[in-house]
């Protein structure tokens, strides 16, 4: 329970700083929940391509800030 929780969280933070427009914030949060999808993916958590659907779309959104 532990693992799914650190990754939601994760990705919450990343969401977070995107909707709020700070670039910086936003690119360092992103670089942080890479990891911890790749390892959540790595450990049958979610699946790989939902690890990859997640990175592909918030790395979108950070380009368009």
């Amino acid at each position: 329970m532990a693992l799914r929780s650190r990754m939601r969280t994760y990705v919450k933070r990343a969401q977070a700083a995107i909707e709020a427009g700070d670039k910086e914030k936003a690119t360092a949060a992103f670089v942080e929940v890479q990891s911890v999808l790749d390892s959540s993916a790595g450990k049958g958590l979610i699946h790989a391509n939902k690890a990859a659907r997640q990175k592909s779309r918030m790395s979108a959104r950070i380009k368009a800030l």
